[in-house]
């Protein structure tokens, strides 16, 4: 499978980049990498619609200076692109997400190995740290938990770390299917079934704890299944959306009794925790 490659020069980088990714997100590109002037974006060839791209640049071209250009990423090639410039990742003191070629560190609870190839979730990226940082404040240990969009599976990885069992990690995507499994045997996991599907796997399924780190239009819609799925006093965690959104969210989920915990925003990226009420 080929991804097309596209290059992005922004200015203001730091803003630019949070606003064009998110827009990005949501017409299918699934990895984002950072790069000197901008970052780069990944979508399947197949996919690749250069007038969306196109329509997504003019409506901020009165924000933002930008220029871009694409090309075809071949599969076989994905690995050298991103290990040459791959970085070990530490959230908070606790967690070292590293590539297999790095040297593990002491001193953290959890070393997590990842090879992310075209998946989405290094841990670079805002939401996921932000997902990083909030699993480690609870408590799931003994806890079923899903890794909704499960992407390279590193939530699933670290929920493992942490106790929680059974756990159950989906991803509409092939290569995230394939990646998270391969992630979790090189982290000696053995305790997460992978699926490859939508919403609709969850069906007849109770998790105590879901965590979705995806698109604002798919969480929207999905949220009733989420509701449905989750058992009483169960935790949902949701990113992957600007701050702009968080409103329209709580909103749905207050509509299918959820209980806003706590907000949490990093670089406008945001996090919302919810509790689902006992009646």
């Amino acid at each position: 499978m080929n991804y097309t490659e596209l290059s992005i020069s922004v200015e203001p980088k730091e803003q630019g980049s949070d606003v064009l990714t998110a827009k990005l997100s949501e017409i299918g590109f699934e990895s984002f990498v950072e790069t000197e002037n901008g970052f780069s974006a990944y979508i399947k060839e197949e996919q690749w619609n250069e007038s969306e791209v196109k329509k997504i640049f003019s409506e901020y071209s009165g924000f933002f200076k930008i220029s871009h250009n694409s090309k075809i990423i071949e599969q076989q090639n994905w690995n050298q692109l991103w290990e040459s410039s791959f970085q070990p990742i530490d959230v908070e003191g606790k967690c070292y997400i590293r590539a297999p070629f790095h040297e593990a560190k002491e001193n953290y609870l959890y070393d997590v190995i990842i090879e992310p190839k075209m998946s989405f979730g290094t841990g670079h990226h805002h939401t996921t740290q932000l997902m990083i940082q909030k699993l480690m404040k609870l408590d799931v240990s003994g806890n079923s938990l899903l890794d909704m969009g499960c992407g390279t599976g590193v939530l699933a990885v670290i929920a493992s770390f942490m106790g929680a069992d059974p756990i159950t990690a989906v991803d509409i995507d092939d290569w995230s299917y394939e990646n998270s499994i391969e992630n979790l045997q090189k982290n000696n996991i053995n305790n997460v079934l992978v699926h490859k599907g939508n919403a609709e796997i969850l069906a007849g399924k109770l998790f105590h704890t879901i965590l979705a780190n995806i698109n604002k239009n798919v969480l929207l819609n999905d949220i009733p299944v989420y509701v449905q799925s989750l058992e009483k006093k169960g935790n949902l965690v949701l990113s992957g959306f600007f701050e702009t959104d968080a409103d329209e969210l709580t909103k749905k989920a207050a509509d299918y009794g959820l209980k806003i915990k706590e907000k949490a925003v990093n670089s406008q990226w945001t996090m919302l925790h919810f509790i689902k009420h006992e009646n």
